[in-house]
């Protein structure tokens, strides 16, 4: 007969969920066959609606402009640069009428709202500077998705009936569909490289092949839906290109992670004598409580970037949270029937030998730390200190064309604008000015031309530089008026995410209240505007619900104090070696080869910050379940602190190296976002393993003595009423 639990309702309820899984357990292992091929099946094709962008708000001033430049005057920021070149030079008259019949062709496609091409205004910013090439830019109708639909289409089609015309095509249309391609390509290729290296982890870890193939199974079970939840949420809003990357990595090394923690649990149940079906109740009770109570924080932690109204962090945050959900129910479900399957085989060899203590190399590291913890702990504060110093000096950009490989077409296409013609289209700064008087926008030009950072502006009446006017009107100048309304061309000093070209952008807007600014510049602005207003609610409700959920764990409040601060020590060093590798460029070697631009895409460091973070307090959360129920049997401090660590050090050394491998295999993308996800990420997780858990954890704990389970007597009734128990 199986035991019953003694434990409170939640721990009843785990019981019961293992106690059907090993009396139905074929029948639960035919469900989730089923569940995984239906699954698999349905998110087979979900790369196709994924998209690339999401990283700026949706309704930002810089947005609103952009749209009314469009809509007024087919300005703004193209879709597609084509870079059309000929031999003999883009003048000669045949290569001129093909550029116009190309040019014709574009604008009678009615997915094409706009397009500006030197061949029929002969704009001096649309040749090169030797006359081998010239731009045509292409502004597309429709929301993301729909833009990359037709980019599919048309390039392929224009580039054919260019002919003897030689077509480049760069823009935010094509690097998306670009990166596209090559998520693709990661991910299986990311699948290939990671496999291995996790299975073997596990064989090290478990001894037994058998046990080490069973968070495989839940992590495949997971991946399986993740496709699924991924196609779901394209209907119902946009998903970003990088989560089928990301949520597959952080699905899958979840899974293990979660499926480790049982499957430990379940040996040691094992050869603790008892029987395979109490084991597995035992184990689910136990473990697979804090399964489940890790699941919650990750998930809390992952439903800050909801907060943010970036797309690109939206639908990761749904994409993940459904992926923790997944991962978490199927490692209380689905593993207790695998496991009551297979019984004693789990154990391997070790079944025919008597048991023996686990993670006796960390007793030692607890018992050597808590012997003298403040001499322990300080040389590790300050290497993660050193390592936190580059963080510093960080600089926030927006993501390009360059976070794809020098080699690929739109990156290299792009690299040619730059080299071979006067100015980058794309760098400009246009301004939406409410007015219709000419001389009025010519005036509100001269002034901007003074302001610090600008080196030129384009308006109605010419060219302006220094508050002088340098060049007279031309015909396209002329076209700068319309209606009610006009629009400059703002040329910045300086690139567009560098400090003096923000601060312009922010300088025009204060100027007069009838401008709107666009481009990269006033978009970064934006950007960093929203991020500083959202960010102390994130970090709020990321802080006081881990405090809370930690304090109903254990029942007192330093320790989730202390969790909270090592969290932050751990990101910060992270964060550091973030800057020092992709913003300032060193150890590129070791990353793999991308382009330093000399600053972080802005989003990025919010993301790491919510996932790390959860990831962080899966582990805090498996030691703590240790350490707690041991204090609770012998109420000794130090010996809680030695068994826990003792007891899960080895386990939970093993999940971090799975899902730190999991991520690390992002490095080996071509795109370098995903390589910073994944570098950063990874460098977190093992930090907070081998650091912040065998080091500062036990140390700061042995430093505090019973303090640990201090609460005031308020809290303490509370948590007698409401906290969690084994």
């Amino acid at each position: 007969m199986l035991e019953k639990s003694k434990s409170d309702r939640r721990s009843v309820v785990l019981g019961g969920i293992a106690r059907v899984a090993v009396r139905r357990r074929w029948w639960v292992l035919a469900a989730a066959l089923v569940f995984a091929a239906l699954a698999g099946a349905f998110g087979g094709t979900v790369s196709d609606k994924l998209i690339n962008g999401g990283y700026t708000p949706e309704s930002s001033p810089a947005t609103e402009a952009d749209r009314l430049l469009a809509e007024r005057f087919s300005a703004g920021e193209p879709s597609l640069v084509l870079v059309v070149s000929a031999d003999g030079g883009i003048d000669q008259p045949s290569a001129a009428q093909a550029g116009a019949r190309l040019t014709e062709e574009i604008g009678g496609d009615s997915r094409v709202g706009s397009v500006t091409s030197y061949f029929t205004t002969g704009l001096p910013d649309l040749r090169s500077t030797d006359g081998s090439r010239a731009l045509i830019l292409v502004k597309l109708e429709g929301d993301e998705q729909q833009v990359q639909a037709a980019t599919a289409e048309v390039v392929p089609k224009w580039r054919d009936s260019a002919q003897p015309l030689r077509v480049d095509v760069t823009g935010r249309a094509q690097v998306n569909a670009e990166i596209a391609e090559q998520s693709e390509r990661d991910l299986v290729k990311a699948e290939l490289i990671g496999a291995p290296i996790i299975l073997l982890i596990l064989v090290l870890a478990f001894g037994s092949l058998l046990a080490s193939v069973l968070p495989v199974v839940v992590g495949l079970l997971a991946v399986a839906a993740t496709t699924a939840v991924l196609s779901v949420l394209t209907e119902v809003t946009d998903v970003s290109i990088f989560a089928l990357n990301l949520t597959t990595a952080l699905g899958f090394g979840l899974a293990v992670d979660y499926s480790l923690f049982i499957v430990a649990r379940f040996r040691e149940e094992l050869r603790g004598g008892r029987e395979v079906a109490d084991a597995v109740v035992a184990s689910v009770v136990t473990a697979g409580r804090t399964v489940i109570f890790s699941a919650i924080t990750v998930a809390l932690s992952l439903s800050a970037l909801l907060i943010f109204p970036m797309f690109f962090l939206r639908s990761l945050a749904y994409a993940a949270i459904s992926v923790v959900v997944v991962a978490a129910v199927s490692s209380v479900t689905v593993l207790p029937a695998v496991l009551a399957v297979l019984g004693k085989q789990v154990l391997g060899r070790a079944r025919k030998k008597p048991p023996k203590p686990e993670g006796q190399w960390w007793g030692r590291v607890a018992h050597a730390v808590m012997r003298r913890p403040v001499l322990a702990a300080l040389p590790v504060l300050l290497l993660l200190a050193v390592a936190a110093l580059p963080f510093l000096d960080v600089k926030f950009g927006m993501a390009d064309h360059r976070v794809l490989p020098e080699s690929s077409p739109s990156h290299s296409t792009a690299d040619g604008i730059t080299e071979d013609f006067d100015r980058s289209i794309g760098d400009s700064m246009p301004v939406l000015v409410d007015t219709g008087d000419q001389a009025a926008a010519g005036e509100l030009a001269e002034r901007i031309s003074r302001l610090p950072g600008a080196e030129s502006v384009e308006g109605p009446t010419g060219v302006h530089r220094d508050g002088e006017l340098v060049q007279p009107a031309s015909p396209a100048s002329a076209a700068m008026v319309d209606g009610g309304s006009a629009w400059l061309r703002v040329w910045p000093a300086e690139g567009p995410y560098s400090e003096a070209s923000q601060d312009l952008a922010q300088s025009v807007r204060a100027l007069d209240p009838r401008l709107r600014v666009a481009g990269p510049s006033a978009v970064l602005v934006d950007t960093k505007d929203v991020l500083s207003e959202r960010l102390p609610w994130a970090f709020g409700l990321i802080g006081l619900s881990t405090f809370v959920l930690l304090f109903l764990f254990t029942g007192g409040l330093l320790v989730p104090l202390k969790a909270l601060v090592l969290n932050l020590i751990s990101l910060s060093a992270s964060f550091g070696a973030a800057v020092y590798i992709f913003q300032q460029g060193h150890l590129s070697w070791l990353v793999g080869d991308f382009t330093s631009t000399g600053y972080l895409e802005t989003t990025i460091p919010v993301l790491v910050f919510c996932i790390a973070f959860g990831l962080s307090m899966d582990y805090e959360v498996f030691l703590l379940s240790r350490i707690r129920e041991e204090y609770l049997a012998t109420g000794d401090n130090t010996h809680a602190v030695a068994q826990g660590l003792q007891r899960t050090g080895r386990v939970f050394t093993a999940a971090a190296l799975v899902i730190a491998a999991v991520l690390a295999v992002l490095a080996t993308s071509g795109v370098s976002l995903l390589k910073l996800l994944g570098v950063t990420m990874a460098l977190a997780v093992l930090v907070d393993a081998w650091l912040i858990r065998g080091v500062l954890a036990p140390a700061f704990m042995k430093l505090a003595g019973k303090a640990n389970w201090w609460a005031p007597k308020p809290l303490a009734a509370l948590h007698d009423r409401l906290g969690l128990r084994e």
